[in-house]
């Protein structure tokens, strides 16, 4: 429950409104840095502002290279948001559960985000790469409201180029120049190179998108218990103390906030949940 501080080594500016802080535990705390898997979140704290809930999104074999990519929407993302190179923050973390890399050994992988989704899930893709002999065809799927939208502009080009990874982005609305596809990521899904029989899925974003990219898997039959998503909403606490993020009989913070879709099928078509 207590923060530890950690120094801002860097912050850039992803989008309009989304940046990214790499952080380091402070010199004198003592601590290695907290290892992570892909899917977990740390609870951010501004000094004498709050806390946020926020996904890791750097690499989990650089653990000293703590990153996290942050829309700045409130008091306390805008908080996060003015902090500068030698400013101090503090951390609690890592909380949560993780992608099912391991279940997904040897079978295909289809990766969908949306917006700031890809943010949790590129743990997923550093991972993935890292240890690209152990998964089949890997698909990431990936879609933003507008060219000026898409997060990790530099690496989705790098990842494109690979020809052990299948890459494909659209945007909603984009200017003449846009080269690329306009409109809802979910229409890459029939098209995309993997095998449903033996896939696992994983998939972030928005919630309606999530809904529609669940809906376009299941028609080519995959299994829903090979279909995860990350619920990321209402977290105050990180423990399962205060109730925000109840989800039926679950917290998201202590159960998820990776969920395989049959394990909360029933709850996401339950009004005011």
């Amino acid at each position: 429950m207590v923060p530890r501080p950690h120094t801002v080594r860097r912050v850039w500016q992803e989008t309009h409104d989304t940046f990214t802080l790499e952080l380091a535990p402070a010199a004198g705390d003592g601590a290695a840095p907290s290892s992570f898997a892909p899917g977990q979140f740390n609870m951010l704290y501004a000094f004498g502002v709050g806390e946020a809930a926020i996904s890791i999104s750097g690499d989990p074999a650089r653990p000293e290279r703590l990153v996290h990519t942050i829309r700045a929407v409130g008091a306390t993302t805008k908080a996060l948001a003015r902090l500068r190179r030698g400013d101090t923050v503090g951390i609690r973390g890592p909380f949560g559960s993780q992608w099912p890399l391991g279940e997904a050994a040897g079978r295909d992988i289809v990766i969908i985000a949306g917006g700031i989704g890809l943010a949790p899930l590129r743990p997923v893709v550093y991972h993935v790469l890292q240890n690209r002999q152990n998964y089949g065809n890997v698909v990431l799927l990936y879609g933003a409201r507008s060219p000026g939208d898409l997060l990790y502009a530099k690496e989705l080009e790098q990842w494109r180029g690979r020809f052990d990874l299948e890459v494909q982005v659209a945007v909603d609305r984009a200017p003449a120049t846009w080269r690329g596809t306009v409109g809802v990521v979910t229409n890459f899904i029939p098209r995309a190179r993997f095998d449903p029989s033996e896939a696992v899925a994983m998939i972030c974003g928005p919630e309606i998108m999530m809904r529609f990219a669940v809906q376009g898997i299941e028609e080519l039959e995959m299994k829903s218990e090979s279909i995860y998503i990350s619920m990321e909403r209402n977290m105050k606490c990180a423990v399962g103390f205060c109730g925000h993020c109840q989800f039926g009989p679950a917290f998201i913070c202590k159960d998820g906030p990776v969920f395989s879709y049959e394990s909360v099928r029933a709850l996401l078509n339950i009004r005011g949940i």
